[in-house]
């Protein structure tokens, strides 16, 4: 990915907590004769001097000698990581390490994390990695990192403990809403290998598709994934199950690909902000990769950022029904700033809006039917229940019995998953099921 100013990006890593300050020549050089920038502001002259006064007086009477460019970068810290949760100053190591974790390979436990009051929260896991193996969830807190304390950490110093060689072990300590004390998970590291987009049929004709990240390419599987559905359904799909659930973003052309698959025309999603870069409209193209076939969409307090504009646009369009739980409310788009010296500013630069005027900032997408996030458990009975076969002198069948039982007859339709597999295995894809059925069963009617 080519990280510029037009590349507008959706990150939702969290993993860089940052700065964002241009001192000596840079916030002089568009000064204007009357004391105007070229943005059309006017330099806080007063402020500056306040700032030059604390520089001159830490330098020289800190109790240890400090280096220049370390006072520098920490007073560009502050400025922006008092912005927002998600603008930051990236060093050049960070930059790097956010262009690695963006490229869909790289070290560690698979999971998007951001920080609340002093703690690292998980954002979601990341769908076949360590973490989500090892039972990590969608607002966890991380307490601990081995025996270290987070309280006190920045998120970057996090993120490099929770990093490491593939095969090493690290033990987290985190809190769980429901759960009454702290919880220790062991992971181990592994090369995170992300793919962002997966597919199965869940019964005949009836598809699913799984996206965990959106990366650049994620609308290119997409279109793969749906046709490999199709040429399994027999050349036709009745209807499809998109599950966006604990997918934390990515950027912002994937989930205008993605929605546009779905759409024939019409605004998909449009940002707003200052500068004239910030204010981009996306518009749907002609084809709808499902022919007008029901989508039903699947959505949780884990769907952020693109999820979110994906959800929002097909909402607002009527083209799919959203189930599941509200999202996490990331509204906001961050711009990626390549500096002189190898490091880069990633500022928030405009929130978006649905095809509605909504904005998603804060509040997310309330789905159209709420699901709670519940498991289907079997009951023992304690007792064998009493059937008519049991009772004194039944009445008999009254039809020849055959040499197979039913069931067995003409062999057996193999099917991925039964309605009480799937209910027990993932209740709300099994409500997504049952809803497609009946658009499905309704569109039928009326062609």
């Amino acid at each position: 990915m080519k990280f510029t100013k037009q590349n507008v990006s959706l990150i939702f890593t969290g993993a860089f907590i940052g700065l964002a300050l241009s001192l000596g020549q840079g916030v002089f050089a568009d000064r204007k004769p009357d004391g105007t920038s070229e943005r059309g502001a006017s330099l806080p002259l007063e402020e500056l001097r306040v700032f030059s006064d604390v520089y001159a007086r830490v330098k020289s009477d800190y109790v240890e000698p400090v280096d220049d460019r370390e006072l520098v970068e920490n007073a560009i810290r502050g400025m922006v990581t008092g912005l927002d949760p998600h603008s930051a100053y990236l060093d050049p190591d960070e930059f790097k390490e956010l262009r690695v974790g963006t490229s869909g390979e790289f070290g560690g436990l698979g999971i998007e994390v951001g920080m609340e009051n002093g703690f690292i929260k998980v954002i979601a896991p990341i769908d076949d990695t360590p973490a989500q193996r090892a039972g990590i969830k969608a607002g966890d807190l991380i307490i601990k990192l081995d025996d270290k304390p987070v309280k006190g950490m920045t998120l970057t110093e996090a993120v490099k403990i929770m990093r490491g060689k593939p095969g090493t072990k690290i033990t987290l300590t985190i809190v769980r809403e429901g759960e009454e004390k702290p919880l220790r998970i062991t992971i181990t590291r592994d090369i995170i290998r992300v793919k962002s987009v997966r597919q199965r049929m869940l019964e005949d004709g009836f598809g699913y598709v799984r996206i965990s990240t959106f990366q650049s390419r994620t609308g290119d599987a997409l279109h793969q994934a749906i046709e490999r559905l199709r040429k399994e359904a027999g050349g036709k799909l009745k209807g499809l199950v998109l599950d966006l659930r604990n997918n934390p973003g990515g950027v912002l052309n994937a989930a205008v690909a993605v929605s546009d698959a779905f759409l024939r025309k019409g605004l998909i999603v449009y940002t707003e902000g200052r500068v004239e870069d910030s204010r981009l409209r996306f518009n749907a193209t002609p084809d709808d990769v499902l022919d007008g076939a029901p989508l039903v969409v699947l959505v949780n307090q884990g769907s952020a950022s693109a999820s979110e504009i994906v959800a929002g646009a097909l909402q607002d369009h009527h083209r799919a029904i959203i189930m599941g739980q509200q999202t996490f409310g990331k509204g906001s788009v961050q711009t990626i700033i390549p500096l002189g010296n190898g490091a880069a500013l990633k500022l928030t630069t405009a929130r978006y809006y649905t095809p509605s005027g909504r904005s998603i900032q804060a509040e997310g997408i309330r789905p159209d039917i709420e699901l709670p996030n519940v498991r289907i458990a079997e009951v023992e009975m304690p007792v064998e229940p009493i059937k008519e076969k049991d009772l004194s002198h039944h009445l008999e069948n009254g039809q020849a019995k055959s040499g197979k039982p039913a069931e067995e007859e003409g062999g057996e339709e193999k099917k991925p998953f039964s309605g009480a597999e799937l209910a027990k295995k993932d209740y709300q894809l099994h409500e997504a099921l049952n809803m497609l059925r009946g658009l499905a069963l309704l569109r039928e009617q009326t062609e």
